[in-house]
């Protein structure tokens, strides 16, 4: 699933007619960056939620699919109010089947060094001993992120989120596989996965691993000219 129904308040103005899965980074929409992603890895369809500017972007996503690229598009309708993160997860849930899923924003582009950042998190799952896995990144190898960390990461993988005065060194940098059921208890209408995580990591069910590259969260028009400039130096992502 890629969560593209936000506002993108704080990427205005460039969000004042589209949504911010529409906003151009080098010459790519946003949205198309995840989806060229999560292709390249064996998605071979992926859920949309739409909410602002939404037949917009499913113009888009029906343009990409006439142009035959991956993955096949499922729209997850969220017109009359924006779940968030949980909520629009639990609401695509009949779409999305029984087995483990991804979840990805859309506001992450990165450039990798070395291997596959997506295949990393799919060797890392193991279902027996996690219910979700995140993609994390150093703070020291990303940008635009909370300089001051997310999580930390055990020796054996398990995920903790810091606490208030704690300083952490790692970022969540927006994608995860999860088994269905992180969400399908949760309450009807909008609600945000981390409360959800940090339940779920207080009982080492939350793993993670960090990728080798460059994570660059855009979720703002500086942010935008930042991530622009640093492919520009290092190559497309």
């Amino acid at each position: 699933m890629v969560l593209a129904a936000g506002l993108g308040t704080r990427m205005r103005p460039l969000t004042d007619d589209r949504p911010k899965a529409l906003v151009e980074v080098g010459g790519k929409a946003l949205i198309d960056h995840m989806l060229d992603r999560l292709a390249a890895a064996g998605v071979e369809t992926a859920v949309v939620n739409v909410h602002y500017f939404a037949d917009r972007l499913e113009a888009h996503l029906a343009a990409r699919q006439a142009k035959g690229l991956a993955p096949r598009i499922v729209i997850s309708d969220e017109r009359p109010l924006a779940l968030e993160t949980g909520g629009g997860v639990k609401h695509a849930l009949p779409l999305l089947g029984d087995d483990p899923i991804w979840v990805a924003n859309i506001d992450s582009v990165w450039i990798e060094h070395g291997g596959s950042a997506v295949d990393a998190v799919a060797r890392a799952w193991d279902p027996a001993r996690m219910d979700v896995c995140l993609m994390l990144a150093s703070t020291t190898a990303s940008l635009g992120f909370h300089d001051s960390g997310d999580v930390f990461l055990g020796g054996d993988g398990a995920v903790r989120f810091k606490v208030p005065g704690e300083t952490a060194p790692l970022v969540y940098v927006g994608v995860h596989i999860c088994k269905p059921a992180v969400v399908a208890d949760g309450p009807e209408g909008p609600f945000s996965l981390l409360p959800i995580w940090k339940a779920l990591a207080a009982e080492h069910r939350v793993h993670g691993v960090a990728p080798d590259g460059l994570w660059m969260h855009v979720g703002d028009p500086g942010a935008v000219a930042a991530a622009e400039a640093r492919l520009a130096r290092t190559g497309p992502a």
